[in-house]
Formats: C-alpha cells, structure tokens, sequence
C-alpha cells in the first residue's frame, strides 16, 4: 500500500510580497490591495465558537483602537462560513459586551490558507493554525508568528512587534530584548574598524561593546 503524501504548506517568508486574495469576509468581499497604504495585520484561528479563539478575539475588538492609531487593518480568518462569523460575532457582542470591527474571512474554499501556508495536516488537515502575518504598507511580509491550538496569542506583543517594525523603518534602529516603545533602541553595529573605533568614543551613544551601542528612544 502506498503511503499518502502530505504536502508541506508553501509559507510567504519575511521580505516577500504577501500574496493578495479576494475573499468573502464578515464586512463583504476583501482583497488584500484594499488596505494598501496600511499595515496589515492577518491572523487565523482553528475555529469559530471555540474557547481559545473566542478570548483572542474579545482582546483584539478590544485593543482594536490600539491598531488603529497605528494605521493598522486587522483581519482575522478562518474555515469556517460567513454565517458562522456573524453568529460568533454576535454572541461576543451579547455577551461579552465587545465589538469586533474588523473583517473576518470565511475561506471555505481554503484559498488564502493555502496561499498563506495557514493549514499544517500535521495539525489538523480541516482547520487553520493560530497564525500571525505582519504586512507592510507595501505588501510586504515583515514578520510571522505561529501558536499551537492550546496557546493563545498575547495582543500587547502583536503591537510590540508593530511598534518595533514602524521604529526600526523611520530611524534606522534596532530594538532590544523585552523592547516596548519609549524604550531605549539599539544602533546599528558598524560596518568597518575606523568606524568601529569612532563608534568606541561616540559621548552621545551608551557603548556597550564596539557592536552594541544604546541610546534614547526617538520621539
């Protein structure tokens, strides 16, 4: 007997374009172009109606401003249908008192997941994993963050590492360990020995080490 062949999921690394789509979502059909100009934040959940995403999603209605003000568009996705979504939105809102703003892809056909690598058949071959895609402004992929089913995502460090990526882009820094914005940033370490050794005697910058230099965070 022939063993069946599970394919390995094609996952859009960091510093490629992120493939765009036209799907069915709780606020209509959405493509990817429509947010362009505007971080993208895309994330999937397992399922609808399931304790762990249902707490996700209570803190990203919640945080929603959050990304906002960071000139961030949420979308969340998962297998499940349209109708589905508006049930579970719904009774998020009865219950828990939260809106959620955003759209919510129903990819029934699994065409965004497949084109994001969002279905792991070692997984679960019927459902997306808990997965984070940061798009930027230019349909660039910046970073990705993947959970198993038992862990839910902590929202404050999805806008940490947004902060980092929009730092890092207007100042040419770096940000280190435990980093949240205001924090002191990292410079970048010099490319040659006189610069190495200018870098040493820098008074503005709190040097570490030749490669590790500190200094205030810019406003």
């Amino acid at each position: 007997m022939t063993e069946a062949v599970i394919e390995t999921p094609t996952i859009p690394k960091i510093g490629d374009r992120a493939p765009d789509f036209q799907a069915n979502s709780s606020k209509g059909p959405i493509s990817l172009k429509d947010f362009k100009g505007k971080w993208v934040i895309l994330f999937s959940h397992p399922a609808d109606f399931t304790p762990v995403c249902t707490t996700e999603f209570i803190e990203f209605a919640r945080k929603y401003d959050e990304f906002e003000k960071r000139n961030a568009q949420l979308i969340g996705l998962s297998i499940d249908s349209v109708y589905s979504h508006i049930a579970w939105l719904l009774q998020m809102e009865k219950i828990y008192g939260v809106e959620v703003k955003f759209p919510v892809i129903a990819d029934l056909n699994m065409n965004v997941s497949h084109l994001y690598g969002l279905i792991h058949e070692h997984a679960s071959a019927t459902s997306t994993v808990r997965a984070v895609f940061f798009i930027d402004p230019e349909g660039v992929v910046r970073a990705l963050i993947y959970y198993p089913a038992s862990t839910g995502r902590n929202i404050d460090e999805i806008l940490r590492v947004l902060d980092s990526l929009t730092y890092a882009d207007s100042f040419i820094i770096a940000t280190p360990a435990n980093w949240k914005a205001g924090d002191d940033v990292i410079v970048p370490q010099p490319a040659t020995l006189q610069a190495a050794k200018d870098r040493l005697k820098d008074k503005n910058l709190n040097v570490k080490d030749w490669f590790l230099a500190i200094k205030k965070s810019p406003k």
